[in-house]
């Protein structure tokens, strides 16, 4: 299913970029600047052409809005199209993201959010909804399926925490 199918009204801007980071800031940016609601998603992608880089996607509930998104990105010099690039987009801004924070159960990440799925690396089962999760205020989740999924690894003391890290070492960063 993915972004793509949770409305019709999707669209990609490609702003050039080549880092998640700066892709996240400026999903931000753009929708505090569009005034989005909370059940609008915003996410990245990958793009792996000959030229790659990062291109962001927003699935929007209503038609006017859309309209008004697209218009108004354009107006700022971003290039904007129709739909988006691909079905597993990496999700920055959903429904709930903004109450993820601190240490959640399962369950209650679960329930706050858009989140349908908790997957932990290197087991086959899901955690119980007992299990606590350090947020680190970083909770990014995909989209596999038609489901947006946390991929979550173990942490001390029986505790998960993101795959993502917040602030990834670059690579190369010590030579």
């Amino acid at each position: 299913m993915g972004p793509a199918l949770v409305t019709p009204y999707t669209l990609t801007i490609d702003p050039g970029l080549r880092d998640l980071r700066a892709a996240d800031h400026l999903l931000r940016t753009l929708a505090a600047e569009l005034a989005l609601p909370e059940d609008a998603f915003g996410c990245t992608h990958l793009v792996r052409d000959g030229r790659p880089r990062v291109v962001l996607s927003l699935a929007l509930p209503s038609e006017p809005l859309h309209r008004t998104a697209a218009e108004r990105l354009a107006g700022l010099g971003h290039a904007v199209s129709p739909g988006v690039p691909d079905r597993v987009g990496r999700a920055v801004l959903y429904p709930g993201a903004a109450s993820l924070t601190g240490t959640l159960t399962v369950a209650d990440l679960l329930s706050r959010s858009a989140i349908g799925r908790v997957a932990v690396l290197g087991t086959p089962e899901p955690p119980g909804p007992a299990t606590p999760l350090a947020t680190r205020d970083h909770v990014r989740p995909q989209w596999q399926d038609g489901t947006l999924v946390l991929t979550a690894m173990p942490a001390a003391g029986g505790t998960l925490v993101p795959f993502e890290v917040p602030d990834p070492t670059p690579c190369c960063a010590d030579h």
